[in-house]
């Protein structure tokens, strides 16, 4: 019972990290590619960068949520 716990927590852990790195990441590539743009989004045109806006999270939490997850069944099928 002790060893599940601590292998639960292990891989909440990895995840965590993991999932940190890729939001920093994604982050920094969005404001990277698409600072400028968003920026005139956001002077010009609210509404638009209102909906951009959500379906950019949307679309972030998606995909980052598919590549731990694909990331994470690398990891475990490597350890077994």
């Amino acid at each position: 019972m002790k060893s599940e716990a601590g292998s639960t927590l292990r891989a909440f852990l990895i995840e965590l990290v993991v999932y940190a790195a890729l939001v920093v990441a994604y982050f920094f590539l969005v404001l990277h590619l698409l600072g400028g743009a968003l920026h005139d989004l956001a002077v010009h045109h609210r509404y638009i960068y209102a909906l951009t806006a959500i379906v950019l999270i949307v679309a972030q939490a998606v995909f980052l949520e598919a590549l731990t997850t694909f990331i994470l069944r690398l990891l475990h099928g490597r350890s077994e």
